[in-house]
């Protein structure tokens, strides 16, 4: 199938830089990444995710993280799991 169509879109520059870098760290470019979220759209007739208002405990965990707090680092696989059987 050929590439003939455009999506011009406008998006904050941060979220663009970001993502980019992950998907360029992915061996994707961003064109092949929108290209399979549409498909992905067709495949689910709808968005691919969950799309939800997060409660008031998730929106702390998330400004948490977002500001660099609530993170836990953990030397090995089986500290972790300690962690969380706690």
């Amino acid at each position: 199938m050929s590439k003939t169509a455009t999506v011009h879109s406008r998006i904050d520059e941060k979220v663009k830089i970001k993502a980019e870098r992950i998907l360029y760290a992915m061996g994707i470019k961003p064109s092949d990444a929108i290209d399979m979220f549409y498909r992905q759209i067709i495949f689910r007739t709808g968005i691919p995710f969950s799309v939800e208002i997060p409660n008031k405990k998730t929106l702390r965990a998330i400004e948490g993280l977002e500001n660099g707090k609530n993170i836990k680092t953990f030397k090995d696989v089986d500290e972790l799991f300690t962690d969380l059987e706690d």
